[in-house]
């Protein structure tokens, strides 16, 4: 297996394996016509239009500005495109300054000044054609797999996930791992019942403390909405799938990072480092949400198992869909990238693990997942509950 792949080296120092130009509205108001200059544009213009509305709390405000700066700045992306209706408490002005900061073209675009939707659009995508000569000259270069950081979620499981899927995402976590790449699974709800395992994986006291906070207080959270997260899971569907209780559900669900010493966890859509080993984040169970918290981490490329089947992806990074499931490879092959449910016809998990980085490695050297074939770019950002504000609010 080759080790290296050639990349966009970005002038921050990281590496993309797409050279794609970010279309960014600042909230919903400004949604539509990012995806309308994106629509109007090369197929390289990617619009993240987002749910989130042009007033929030400050410490919400702040959670949703952290996701729009780290899209911007994801190394996928050669020059972005702020689109704001000049409304919205955040700043497209000050959101681009940062993202600027990685070097990187960016601009913005204030509908209300323009003074139509039409001529905005004309405006925005006389802008994505200047970048898209910017990106032209981006510099291509080979680089070695360390320099991956490679994101894994997993959405639909059923009682495959846990002995096929997930422990072969696993197995290519830690040959990537070993070979000096960063690995990053999340979704903290889906730790209960399994933290006191992960939490003997971690290095060292300070990393084990933040694990079980972290595990501790989504549970409150989700007390303080009148919800009981041991009662709740698995889900109706996952039941469906032949799951029987969360415990199950968790030690699948952490079975993504294999068996590598947990070196950290990092807040939703916290910079995640090059070089790091096994790296948790700290999201919703929601999977396009905690796909998009380790895009805007950083994550240039996203392993998605499913057991039950999925058509997930994303507009900045390729998701390489991965099921355990034979009837779901079967029905669902045009969708998924690796068949992973040889393990259940003998393959051994590390063997199914080396045709997975095999496949990272391909997609991060240019080659086209199912979903991006088919167009699919999901994209939401997690928005913060009243009492999850509230509770927020009392910390900072």
């Amino acid at each position: 297996m080759s080790a290296e792949f050639t990349g966009y080296r970005r002038p921050d120092g990281r590496i993309g394996v797409r050279n794609h130009i970010a279309v960014i509205p600042t909230s919903v108001t400004a949604s539509a016509v990012a995806n309308q200059i994106a629509a109007e544009s090369d197929t390289q213009v990617r619009a993240t239009p987002h749910q989130i509305g042009a007033s929030q709390p400050r410490v919400a405000r702040k959670h949703t500005e952290r996701v729009l700066c780290g899209i911007g700045q994801n190394p996928n992306v050669a020059a972005t495109l702020l689109v704001e209706l000049g409304t919205e408490d955040s700043d497209a002005n000050e959101l681009a300054d940062q993202i600027s900061e990685s070097g990187k073209p960016t601009s913005t675009l204030t509908i209300r000044e323009v003074g139509s939707v039409a001529e905005s659009i004309k405006k925005g995508t006389d802008k994505v054609s200047d970048f898209q000569e910017h990106a032209k000259k981006a510099r291509q270069e080979s680089a070695d797999i360390s320099e991956i950081i490679f994101g894994v979620e997993c959405g639909g499981s059923d009682a495959t996930s846990g002995i096929a899927a997930n422990p072969a995402v696993g197995s290519a976590s830690e040959q990537l791992v070993e070979a000096g790449g960063t690995a990053c699974f999340s979704e903290t709800p889906e730790f209960i019942g399994a933290e006191h395992i992960l939490a003997e994986r971690c290095v060292n006291d300070e990393v084990r403390a933040k694990l079980l906070e972290k595990v501790d207080k989504r549970e409150k959270l989700a007390d303080l909405m009148g919800v009981d997260m041991r009662g709740a899971q698995p889900s109706p569907g996952n039941q469906e799938g032949g799951l029987t209780t969360i415990e199950e559900k968790s030690l699948g669900a952490i079975s993504k990072g294999g068996n590598a010493p947990v070196r950290g966890i990092v807040d939703y859509a916290e910079r995640l480092p090059t070089g790091g080993g096994l790296v948790l984040m700290d999201t919703p169970g929601y999977d396009v949400e905690s796909v998009v918290g380790k895009v805007a981490g950083g994550a240039q490329v996203i392993a998605f198992t499913t057991g039950r089947g999925s058509t997930t992806g994303n507009p900045i990074a390729p998701v390489i869909k991965v099921t355990g499931n034979p009837n779901t490879w079967s029905r669902m092959s045009n969708n998924i990238d690796v068949n992973a449910s040889t393990v259940v016809q003998g393959e051994s998990l590390s063997s199914v693990g080396t045709r997975l980085l095999e496949k990272i490695v391909a997609v991060s050297d240019g080659e086209l997942t199912e979903a991006e074939r088919r167009g699919m770019q999901e994209f939401a950002i997690n928005e913060l509950q009243p009492k999850e504000l509230a509770s927020l609010e009392e910390i900072a």
